[in-house]
């Protein structure tokens, strides 16, 4: 047991009540530390040296100075083989050959055999060339004797000194002397130096080609964000995919691959290029692998989009500028241009921009319509950018459920026939009769003469996962919401998408997430057009694009929530699609609620105004002359067929099956009888107003007599 030792406690400041008592402490002696043993604080110390930043930085030095020397040997010994011999014609011809070029592999074949009879035509000449030299030395050599004997004689006679005429000959002597005596002198260092000379230009070739690990590289070129693509770094990202079968086809070819690979042409904020897979390499092996390609070509795995072409066996790749796609588009043409109008059957409506930077324009004729993805992805947003443009088409009408309920729909009051916003369970209601209104439109119209034209009539619907899984039940127990064959909102949507099409009644839904619970397969694949944001899961992808799309490349749930908000995978024929591809991706504009509302008033001033209708009548008594007065509204006057149409949406328990004969009775009983105004048939505001005016009048003196 220790000794306690006594510790007395000096303060240095005058004590106080609180301190005075604790002026003498005990403490209990403590063990002796135990020494570190040598050999830990030798293991400790050599770890400490060997993950140091210095030595790894030393490390990568040696490894790369040194590799670039071996390397660079290799690639020396590489190029002097293919001058001397005719391998590289022989790879020519088995890169041609393996393409199914046989015309390039003939021309090769050709080169090669002009390459043997030269090569053979200058060792038949070394053959001989000993005797030549020989024989050219002597004749040189009594030459030039001759020539300074010659020289020499002309110094004599001119000097008087007979020995004038060895002169010259004994300078050349001299001379030949002096030049073997600087040759001894520098012979010795040059044999010292000449390796490492030899040695540096071998580091020279292989730093010039980067001849040397990726982990040993220099970091600005082991990073390298944003080189440009070319043929060699698209090979070598093929070649270490980690594909077996095509880093040996690559490693076998006598061009090192590149017989593989198109031309790689400018597209947009990127470049494209098309690579013909080798034999035992099929395409999905390398769709699967998006990630690692785009980390071998530098880029990130967004900016990396691979496609399958009609071409057999080849993948399309579209590699972006570095951080080109992290960059905003301009905006809306809608917004720029105050003069643009639509047209409903033969424009398109300019919704952004695809990945090559060229405009991206959808058609709407005749096409339902679908747009899904996660929350706060900007659906809404390219959804409503849709509806702004077909607003600028006065013929067409529209009926609006907003299941959120926020007002992003709000500038469409005035515009559109119905407007319900809202996210509850009566809001769903009130979105399904008026669904089912628009079925009884879409009757009506079936049953009309044959080449009647209709108005087109879009039902549009946001948040629409609000309504399919809505719990309540109508007074015969049918759930609104759900996909059985007894669901009413899903019945409407599946009637309008099997017959609606064909007189211009069509259904347009927003939804988020998609699953088999709030977007019912029947429901998604009875879209022609179908686009998502970003999602979750590829089983996502293939419940909101379909499976043909995403085999085809289509993969939404690569795109990067939040940070790829408003990009858009869209399937449909309604936009220009490259050849061989079954969807495309666009980045779509951005249109705030200051600006909608600017175009939604553009939209407004073409129409003879529109009464919004903000709640469904349900089993009330109906004033068919007052509704005439609600559906003209404050346009001067308004055609009979289009009255027709919005008396039937506005209420189509009471008026879907009303012809033109029903209402010119109910108008000729008013006194407000319909007529020709510009060779068509129109209603007057002032005639209905009049009449219900001389109505109530007349119904008050009737009450007060």
């Amino acid at each position: 047991m220790s000794e306690n030792v006594v510790h007395l406690h000096k303060p240095t400041d005058p004590p106080t009540p609180d301190t005075a008592p604790t002026m003498l402490t005990v403490v209990p002696d403590a063990p002796p530390a135990r020494p570190v043993p040598l050999w830990v604080r030798s293991g400790r110390a050599i770890k400490t040296a060997a993950t140091h930043e210095t030595t790894r930085a030393t490390v990568r030095a040696v490894a790369r100075h040194s590799l670039y020397t071996f390397n660079g040997g290799r690639i020396v010994a590489r190029r002097t083989w293919d001058g001397r011999t005719g391998s590289r014609y022989e790879r020519m011809i088995r890169a041609a050959e393996a393409a199914g070029n046989l015309e390039a592999a003939e021309e090769w074949e050709e080169r090669l055999q002009r390459f043997r009879a030269a090569r053979h035509h200058r060792r038949m000449d070394l053959l001989h060339s000993p005797v030549e030299a020989a024989k050219g030395v002597a004749v040189g050599a009594g030459m030039g004797i001759g020539v300074l004997v010659a020289l020499g004689v002309v110094m004599a006679l001119n000097t008087g000194h007979v020995g004038d005429v060895i002169t010259p000959l004994s300078a050349t002597i001299d001379f030949i002397a002096l030049l073997i005596r600087i040759v001894q002198v520098v012979w010795g260092p040059a044999l010292t130096i000449g390796p490492f000379l030899a040695l540096l230009a071998l580091w020279s070739v292989g730093r010039k080609q980067h001849a040397a690990p990726n982990w040993a590289l220099p970091a600005n070129v082991r990073n390298g964000e944003g080189e440009p693509i070319t043929p060699s770094i698209v090979v070598k990202a093929l070649r270490d995919l980690g594909v077996p079968a095509l880093a040996r086809a690559i490693k076998e070819m006598g061009d090192a691959g590149a017989s593989m690979l198109g031309p790689i042409r400018i597209a947009g904020c990127g470049v494209e290029v098309d690579v013909t897979l080798p034999s035992g390499v099929s395409t999905n092996e390398v769709q699967g692998k998006r990630r690692k390609l785009a980390e071998n070509l530098t880029r990130h795995e967004h900016e990396v989009f691979i496609t399958i072409p009609t071409a057999a066996r080849t993948v399309r790749l579209w590699i972006a500028d570095s951080g080109a796609l992290d960059e905003p588009i301009g905006p809306s043409p809608l917004v720029t241009d105050d003069t643009m109008t639509a047209d409903y059957t033969k424009g398109k409506a300019p919704w952004g921009q695809d990945l090559r930077g060229d405009a991206a324009a959808l058609s709407l004729y005749q096409r339902h319509l679908l747009i899904t993805g996660l929350s706060n992805q900007g659906k809404t947003v390219a959804l409503r950018s849709l509806a702004l443009w077909l607003s600028l088409d006065r013929s067409v009408q529209f009926l609006m459920g907003d299941l959120k309920g926020v007002g992003d729909w709000a500038m469409f009051d005035g515009l559109a026939t119905t407007l319900i916003q809202g996210p509850t369970d009566e809001h769903v209601i009130q979105v399904t009769e008026m669904v089912e209104g628009a079925v009884d439109e879409m009757n009506r119209r079936i049953q009309a003469p044959p080449g009647t034209v209709f108005p087109p009539l879009i039902v549009l619907v946001d948040e629409a996962q609000v309504a399919f899984m809505c719990p309540a039940k109508d007074a015969e127990k049918r759930p609104y919401g759900g996909s059985k064959a007894n669901s009413r909102y899903f019945m409407a949507v599946r009637k309008i998408h099997n017959q609606g099409r064909a007189v211009n009644v069509l259904m347009w839904q927003g939804t988020q997430d998609p699953t088999n619970e709030n977007l019912p397969k029947l429901v998604r694949e009875g879209a022609h057009t179908r686009a998502s944001l970003a999602l979750g899961t590829e089983s996502q992808a293939r419940m909101a694009l379909g499976d043909k799309a995403v085999d085809g490349g289509a993969a939404p749930n690569l795109l990067r929530p939040g940070l790829d908000r408003g990009t858009l995978v869209v399937a449909s024929d309604g936009v220009t699609i490259p050849a061989g591809q079954s969807s495309i991706t666009v980045r779509t504009h951005y249109i705030d609620d200051d600006a909608a509302e600017a175009i939604t008033d553009r939209a407004k001033a073409l129409r003879d105004g529109v009464t919004t209708l903000h709640a469904i009548d349900r089993g009330a008594e109906h004033d068919p002359l007052a509704d005439i007065a609600a559906v003209v509204g404050d346009a001067p006057r308004v055609r009979t067929k289009d009255v027709l149409a919005r008396l039937a949406t506005r209420h189509a328990d009471a008026y879907g099956g009303w012809s033109f004969i029903d209402l010119k009775r109910v108008l000729d009983d008013a006194g407000a009888e319909p007529y020709k105004s510009d060779g068509v048939m129109v209603v007057a505001r002032d005639r209905v107003a009049r009449a219900l005016a001389n109505r109530d009048t007349q119904g008050s003196a009737s009450a007060d007599g």
